[in-house]
C-alpha cells in the first residue's frame, strides 16, 4: 500500500485502510475475504486517472504478496 499511496496521491488519494478478514457469519467459519483494501479518493474520476497512470504497475506488484485473484469494486460513501 505504500506504493499505491506514493503513486496515487497526486491523483487525489487521501488515505487507505486495510481490513484483515477474521471470520464469517459465525466464529467457526472462515472469512469470505483474506483482506479488503480501501482507497479513498474524492471522485471516481480521480481513481480512474490514477489507475490509468499506475494501475498496471500496482497490479503487477500485488503478485509479490499474493496469488489470489483480486476483486475490484468502486463504491460511494453515503451518510448514515
Amino acid at each position: 500500500m505504500p506504493l499505491v499511496l506514493k503513486r496515487c496521491k497526486r491523483f487525489g488519494l487521501t488515505r487507505y485502510e486495510i481490513d484483515r478478514g477474521l471470520s464469517g457469519e459465525s466464529a467457526e467459519s472462515g472469512a469470505p475475504f483474506v483482506c479488503i483494501g480501501r482507497l479513498y479518493f474524492s471522485s471516481v474520476d480521480e481513481f480512474q486517472k490514477a489507475m490509468e497512470a499506475h494501475g498496471a504497475e500496482i497490479m503487477d506488484d500485488v503478485r509479490n504478496y499474493t496469488d489470489i485473484q483480486l476483486q475490484i469494486q468502486v463504491s460511494e460513501m453515503t451518510a448514515s
